[in-house]
């Protein structure tokens, strides 16, 4: 069965190019110009993948994502303007899971896809492979086979990226993580990502567990080197 992509994007001739390049590929594709139409197509669709513009009229990219992941924790691909880097941190903290910007290369676009697709494959693999599979440090639990994090009995309502971050750091704690470890860890080895993307997702990561314990440190920085979940 194909995997489903969702395009949202104001620009038709993204939407038309982009998703005959996508399908061409093998992927079934459903495109949306706004983003309110986006969001309802979303929601009844249940893509495997969001590719979201953030300027558009009627609802903007970021408000999609908020609504967007009060229900579901797909990856979200960001298309972002060229020099607006304020929108690529925001959307960042917000939850998306990569962003490119425009004008961008389709071909990196779909590598990006892929590679985002493929960790999800990987991760499911896993979780049926190792169903009972837990790490567990004092009030913080990580279940694969439910893809749940909690702290203090609490779910914490991570993305695909913000758990394999968090799952990387607790299960070594003391040990620290630098940026290109974590790259690699979330992403993939071969896959570019700017170093500030991690700090963004490590930061969107503190803010949500702070909403549930305004105490939590869990997760500190060693600046000039990278991050470590705290020894208990």
């Amino acid at each position: 069965m194909a995997q489903r992509i969702a395009l949202v994007d104001d620009d038709r001739n993204i939407t038309t190019s982009v998703s005959m390049a996508l399908e061409a590929e093998g992927y079934e594709v459903k495109t949306f110009n706004d983003g309110e139409e986006g969001l309802k197509g979303i929601l009844e669709t249940t893509p495997d993948l969001v590719v979201l513009d953030i300027k558009m009229p009627r609802m903007d990219g970021m408000e999609v994502l908020s609504k967007f992941r009060e229900e579901a924790s797909t990856p979200v691909i960001f298309l972002t303007s060229k020099d607006d880097e304020v929108d690529e941190v925001i959307g960042l903290r917000m939850g998306a899971d990569d962003y490119i910007t425009k004008p961008f290369s389709q071909r990196l676009l779909i590598e990006r896809i892929r590679a985002l697709l493929r960790r999800q494959e990987l991760q499911s693999a896993k979780e049926e492979t190792k169903s009972s599979e837990k790490v567990v440090r004092g009030d913080l639990t990580l279940d694969d086979a439910r893809h749940l994090c909690t702290w203090k009995n609490q779910p914490v309502n991570l993305t695909v990226t913000e758990y394999l971050l968090v799952k990387a750091l607790a299960q070594r704690p003391g040990h620290v993580k630098n940026r290109d470890q974590l790259i690699d860890l979330a992403y993939g080895e071969n896959i570019y990502v700017d170093d500030r993307t991690i700090d963004s997702h490590i930061k969107r990561v503190r803010k949500k567990f702070k909403q549930l314990d305004e105490g939590f440190n869990q997760i500190e920085t060693l600046y000039g080197v990278g991050y470590r979940y705290k020894e208990a």
